[in-house]
């Protein structure tokens, strides 16, 4: 009885103590459910109202059917804390695939659409379908329309940035909106750019976080506001090869399931051999595998088989996004894990694919602290997972 008791007690200690420990994201605040871009004319449209599929849900009683239509192909959220430097030759890479994939952000055949009147998003290139009645496409779970989704935007993500990220980005967006021959800014995949790609009026979406929450609640609150029938999260320095991303949606195609849920993770662990690897410092190496083996000590069996869930390249279909993002609560470097640990709460297929990846100058990532706080952080998400300190709907 006494070692019982005591058992209990000590149950109900750890119990409080993760309840003091694990993060609780706090809400937007108003200021940054708006965007910034730029007009057809060269204007600046400022405190532009972001559409949230997140907010339009109930999470008790949610069905797939709830969950708004996409209204455009690809998105793509850029979580950027002070990256004027590195920020263009990034975006650079980014539109030169997007035009060239997914052209412009608008269905193709729409004989049997009809467009309702835009709202003030219609100066920046975006018209609103009206969905099917009775039953059609719109209402039925899993399915989107048979017309073929075209079109992208991009959503960065300023997270409280201190330097000139927003203007930087704008200043992007308005040089290949307006310019015939756009000035080119070379990447880390593209060095010798010299002629830029004219983009859509409004496709570069600018959110500002008021105070810096991390790349993991960058990512989070621009996922939150995508329009995508796919939205992908992307660092900012460029380091993955974005014209890879087409690998990743084509994995995504052949495993999601018919309610279309399904996510592709890029990684670079067939890199782990390359000068790319073995040219780091022993220190920065031994924590990379000590983490690795935390990982597969600490989660649950199929995230604890994927290979490198720290990558910035993540994709994930629309239709998965209602069971992932509402229920984060890491907001640093360990968010990865949480979001690769909800797929497998819900069953969600992931696919794992080897992308082109580089090391690129001016990483904030401080390697010993980072990766002290990752474990730290990574112990505390699986402790308030198994203890229940945090749930999901249904449990």
């Amino acid at each position: 009885m006494i070692t019982l008791g005591l058992g209990s007690l000590c149950a109900e200690c750890a119990y409080l103590l993760l309840l003091i420990l694990a993060p609780a994201p706090r809400a937007p605040f108003a200021e940054e459910k708006k965007y910034k871009a730029i007009l057809e004319d060269g204007s600046l449209a400022k405190d532009q109202q972001l559409p949230c599929w997140h907010d339009k849900i109930n999470l008790d009683t949610y069905k797939q059917s709830d969950l708004e239509e996409p209204t455009l192909f690809m998105s793509v959220v850029i979580p950027a804390y002070n990256e004027e430097k590195r920020l263009p030759g990034m975006l650079e890479e980014t539109v030169s695939y997007l035009q060239r994939a997914y052209g412009t952000p608008e269905r193709t055949g729409q004989a049997e659409k009809t467009k309702t009147a835009s709202l003030r998003d219609g100066d920046l290139g975006e018209t609103r379908l009206r969905h099917k009645a009775n039953g059609e496409a719109g209402s039925t779970a899993g399915k989107y329309s048979a017309v073929p989704l075209k079109g992208w935007e991009i959503l960065i993500v300023s997270d409280g940035s201190t330097d000139n990220t927003v203007e930087t980005a704008l200043a992007f967006a308005k040089d290949h909106q307006l310019s015939a021959h756009p000035k080119g800014h070379a990447g880390p995949w593209t060095p010798k750019i010299e002629e830029g790609v004219k983009i859509p009026a409004g496709s570069i979406r600018v959110i500002e976080l008021t105070q810096n929450r991390g790349k993991g609640g960058a990512v989070i609150h621009g996922m939150r506001h995508v329009r995508g029938q796919y939205a992908i999260f992307a660092d900012a320095d460029g380091a993955s090869n974005f014209n890879d991303l087409g690998k990743l949606v084509e994995a995504c195609e052949k495993i999601e399931e018919p309610n279309r849920r399904v996510v592709a993770v890029g990684s670079r662990a067939h890199l782990v051999g390359s000068d790319v690897v073995v040219k780091r410092s022993k220190l920065r190496n031994f924590l990379m595998h000590s983490f690795h083996l935390a990982l597969r000590l600490l989660t649950p069996p199929a995230t604890a088989r994927i290979n490198d869930t720290q990558c910035g390249f993540k994709l994930f279909s629309r239709a998965s996004l209602p069971y992932i993002i509402p229920y984060m609560h890491s907001e640093g470097w360990i968010f990865d894990v949480e979001m690769l640990m909800l797929a497998e709460f819900a069953n969600i297929p992931v696919a794992e694919v080897p992308i082109g990846w580089k090391e690129v100058s001016g990483s904030k990532l401080s390697v010993v602290w980072d990766s002290l706080g990752m474990a730290y952080g990574l112990a505390i998400l699986r402790a308030a997972w198994a203890f229940g300190v945090y749930t999901r709907a249904g449990n």
